[in-house]
């Protein structure tokens, strides 16, 4: 029976609903155990809200200095020496999880799954291959260790247990790389929901014609609460920046609402939402391709509609 590690993404002694999302892939698995580890410098407060998600056996600590910053080379030797008592080991598909998991593949010698979205079993899983256009069942072999990233837009995070489990500190005895070192951190803040988590999301295109005109988009994400999304074509154009990209080269998002403004929907864009709830498209061009994947439509200009959406609201 199957016996999974989660290596938790945490930020700002809080964690990242990707975790629970994992949590949720391995329950799907039906795994014997599922432990989650946590590194960190002070890693109490984070081991505390894991201990609470359903599911869970144990949450296991490295407490280290050097975990202050997730740096991938830092820790993947790390979870790669707790690693050996496990038949899983899996992490988020978000930044971090495709920095820090294939380092762990490579040091236990196995190639990794990427992109899970549903696991059939413990050994068989779908993930998307061509541009989310067609959807591959790979098979790993039963007699060796899975290294597997979950695509936490395909999974629902799992909720809050009736009991806490366990925290317990791990001892781990693994070199660590000096050739990598944290020099600074540069972030966004925002008082805005996380695009990747948010349940609702307004996204605008390359209609908007300039940074200042998407600017509008950002007043009527605040009426409803939503995160901020672009496409690429958007973000190439300078209209927004480079985290907010939405689509196969940017973030892939599913939440229960997805507004699509000036967006034509491009193959790697609809990649990038088709795990969204309801979708709704605003675009002047009744052909475009979005409308085929949208559960409501309308044709129409942003500069005329806009007004009049931020009015009803």
């Amino acid at each position: 029976m199957a016996k999974v590690l989660i290596v938790a993404e945490h930020a700002h002694g809080k964690l990242n609903p990707s975790t629970a999302k994992c949590v949720s892939c391995a329950k799907q698995m039906a795994a014997g155990a599922i432990d989650i580890v946590v590194l960190a410098d002070a890693p109490d407060a984070i081991a505390a809200e894991a201990a609470k998600l359903d599911g869970v056996s144990r949450v296991r600590t490295i407490a280290n200095p050097a975990n202050a910053h997730a740096l991938a080379a830092a820790l993947a030797p790390q979870i790669a020496a707790l690693a050996g008592e496990y038949t899983h080991v899996l992490g988020p598909s978000t930044t971090f999880g495709k920095d820090v998991m294939p380092r762990i593949a490579a040091l236990l010698g196995e190639g990794q799954v990427s992109d899970v979205m549903k696991a059939h079993d413990a050994h068989t899983f779908d993930r998307p291959i061509y541009a989310g256009n067609a959807i591959q069942t790979v098979e790993t072999p039963k007699e060796r260790k899975v290294v597997a990233t979950v695509r936490t837009a395909s999974y629902p995070a799992a909720g809050a247990g009736a009991a806490t489990a366990p925290v317990e500190a791990a001892s781990v005895s693994a070199a660590l790389p000096g050739h990598t070192r944290f020099v600074e951190l540069k972030e966004g803040r925002s008082d805005r929901p996380d695009l990747q988590s948010a349940a609702r999301v307004v996204s605008g295109g390359r209609a908007f014609g300039s940074a200042e005109n998407f600017q509008q988009l950002y007043r009527l994400a605040d009426k409803l609460g939503a995160a901020v999304g672009a496409s690429r074509a958007a973000v190439d154009a300078g209209y927004a920046p480079n985290e907010l990209q939405v689509g196969q080269t940017g973030k892939i998002v599913a939440p229960e609402l997805y507004i699509a403004i000036g967006i034509s929907g491009a193959i790697q864009h609809l990649t990038g939402i088709k795990d969204a709830g309801t979708i709704v498209a605003i675009n002047k061009d009744g052909e475009a391709p979005i409308f085929e994947i949208a559960d409501i439509g309308l044709v129409g200009d942003w500069t005329k509609v806009l007004p009049e959406l931020e009015q009803a609201l």
